[in-house]
């Protein structure tokens, strides 16, 4: 990859790890959690999928930690451990989205690998003790207080590499 000068993104599903770049030089890093089903492109696969993304629209920007998201929408919930332990199975989308779009025709991009169309996102999680494991549907989830912090770090437009 060319060296860029401006903050980039890069994620390892192999480490569970993000790591926020300028040029070569990691600025932060943050365990996180991606799919159980591993790395995959295809509609419908709930994999997380690989190469090169950017950020395609942040979401939540004033809403407080933990704040519960449905449809990219807050519901007006917070999402506190009895809520989360009511509902176990919930694939709850907590305090910021950074949602991601494919830039790699054919591979994350159009037809059935459209990562945008998938709902791609990185974003915080009730389960936080299940990052660092691959424990996802697809999206990127980290910690509540670490998808704050990225989120004010990274614009539209912001490249977001994703490696096995």
């Amino acid at each position: 990859m060319d060296t860029l000068s401006e903050p980039w993104v890069r994620v390892s599903l192999a480490d569970q790890r993000l790591e926020l770049l300028e040029d070569e030089d990691v600025r932060c890093v943050y365990p996180v959690s991606t799919s159980a089903k591993g790395a995959g492109e295809r509609m419908g696969s709930e994999m997380t999928p690989r190469g090169r993304h950017e950020v395609r629209s942040k979401i939540g920007a004033d809403a407080p930690s933990r704040s519960v998201f449905m449809s990219r929408q807050p519901t007006g919930e917070i999402c506190t451990p009895e809520l989360a332990a009511a509902e176990p199975s919930r694939d709850w989308i907590l305090s910021r989205i950074i949602w991601l779009d494919g830039v790699e025709p054919g591979r994350n991009c159009s037809g059935n690998v459209d990562t945008m169309l998938r709902y791609i996102y990185i974003h915080g999680t009730a389960d936080e003790d299940s990052v660092g494991k691959p424990r996802s549907h697809g999206c990127i989830r980290m910690r509540n207080h670490d998808i704050i912090e990225l989120f004010d770090q990274v614009e539209p437009g912001t490249l977001v590499e994703i490696v096995e």
